[in-house]
């Protein structure tokens, strides 16, 4: 059907990329895959989710202390079920849960590590709002047998893909290998993510801003001055914006991304390390913006820099058009001068 239509899959796009790569094996391309049918389940259950016992909460709490969504464990186990038995996963990572997930004795070990957050945004589906997927791949690197904390705990620069997936009025999934920036909508009439936005490059300088302002008290005198600026207090230093403001991470940085514009959330009197994980939600956005000619930053440092610690290790955030992201790094690091 590709060939007569001119319909671009993301089957046929990544195997017209892997021919370009001579080492490529097709194991990593596979893995994509599956991801893409995760997708498809998950999008699949939020389309029903008004229809059927899918919505509210499941009455328990992650990790995290956050109340969990009975459609966060759908889609955690979505993941896991699709990803960990295929051999090409060595150990998998989830904000849904506490430590590392092993690959089932009986399952072959792959050599890839995924990371993910199952389900962005969670809190906004009872309000019919858009959620998202997040998701980070890594080479193992120990040699054998089951994959062990120190293949998940390796800095952002060393991934081998990223994306995240986005279920809205459309179904969307994002994704790099390294290789540039490109997205895929799903197209219901055949089942298939097909190419929508080839090689995504985000304008330096962006149209809007995103940030929680109710937060503004609990923020240090540098944030405040930054997102001053970017109400337009400081036309000296920076054209004002408008503020979009979802309150779902992908949500937002989607917008940005195709736009223009910055995401930040920093670090407060109530979150010292900011909010954002590093694994599975800061270093995914921070590879995706870099390749499309953005910045993400902890506010001074690029976040794929940073060194991961423990799992669910959260880090301050802003992401998004570089010159903007800039101007934060310029305000923050001349208030600690």
């Amino acid at each position: 059907m590709d060939a007569d239509s001119g319909v671009r899959t993301i089957e046929r796009f990544i195997l017209e990329r892997e021919k370009e790569v001579p080492e490529a094996t097709g194991e990593l391309s596979t893995l994509l895959y599956d991801m893409c049918l995760a997708a498809k389940v998950i999008a699949a259950a939020i389309r029903r989710a008004g229809l059927v016992d899918i919505l509210g909460s499941a009455d328990n709490v992650n990790v995290q202390g956050e109340e969990q969504q009975k459609l966060d464990v759908f889609a955690n186990e979505a993941i896991k079920n699709a990803m960990g038995h295929t051999g090409r996963v060595a150990v998998m990572a989830s904000e849904e849960d506490e430590g590392p997930i092993p690959i089932p004795p009986d399952w072959p070990i792959g050599r890839y590590v995924v990371v993910f957050d199952p389900l962005d945004g969670s809190s906004n589906i009872d309000s019919n709002s858009s959620v998202g997927t997040i998701f980070s791949i890594y080479s193992r690197v120990t040699q054998d047998g089951q994959g062990t904390l120190e293949d998940l705990l390796q800095p952002g620069s060393k991934q081998v893909a990223a994306g995240y997936m986005m279920y809205g009025s459309s179904t969307m999934l994002v994704y790099t290998t390294g290789q540039g920036v490109h997205g895929f909508t799903l197209d219901p009439t055949i089942g298939e993510f097909v190419l929508s936005h080839e090689a995504i490059k985000i304008p330096a300088v962006g149209k809007y801003y995103s940030v929680n302002e109710s937060n503004f008290a609990r923020w240090d005198r540098g944030v405040q001055t930054a997102v001053r600026g970017f109400h337009g207090d400081l036309p000296e230093r920076i054209v004002g914006k408008n503020s979009r403001y979802i309150g779902s991470f992908v949500a937002d940085f989607h917008r940005n991304l195709i736009n223009g514009g910055v995401f930040m959330y920093p670090a407060d009197t109530k979150y010292a390390n900011g909010k954002l994980r590093l694994l599975y939600e800061a270093n995914p956005m921070a590879f995706l913006v870099e390749q499309a000619g953005g910045a993400a930053t902890d506010g001074v440092t690029r976040i794929v820099d940073i060194v991961p610690e423990s799992l669910h290790q959260r880090t301050p955030l802003v992401i998004g058009s570089r010159d903007d992201v800039e101007f934060v790094r310029t305000i923050l690091t001349e208030d600690d001068a």
